[in-house]
């Protein structure tokens, strides 16, 4: 964030932002607080992000799950846009692990829904 702090009113004539590994370094409450940035700026950009971290993940208006596959020495890349339900699995996922459980699936439900309100709730800030 602090880059788009000092890039300031240029920014403005952006169309996309594209943030990749956003969330290195950081975790908890900073990645939570960089997620609502993010979401802000959604309201005037296009945001692509890449992120590992749950907090920020769980903002996102729409999800792209991108899978890689190595077959006879060919890299193969396939791009799959995500339903609710699918999206609810990654957000465990990024909680868990491959220990994916009813109360990890019950903690992602629950992030996912209180963040798309995210806007709603809190204002245009």
């Amino acid at each position: 964030m602090l880059a788009l702090t000092t890039i300031g009113k240029e920014i403005e004539s952006l169309k996309t932002l594209i943030f990749d590994e956003i969330d290195s370094g950081i975790g908890g409450k900073t990645a939570e607080f960089v997620a609502q940035k993010l979401k802000k700026l959604s309201n005037q950009h296009q945001v692509i992000c890449i992120t590992h971290l749950p907090q920020i993940a769980s903002f996102a208006t729409h999800h792209y799950r991108i899978d890689k596959k190595v077959t006879k020495e060919r890299t193969f890349t396939t791009v799959k846009k995500l339903s609710f339900e699918e999206r609810v699995t990654e957000i465990a996922r990024l909680l868990a692990g491959s220990r994916i459980t009813e109360i990890t699936l019950k903690n992602a439900r629950e992030m996912l829904n209180h963040n798309l309100g995210f806007m709603s709730t809190e204002g245009r800030r």
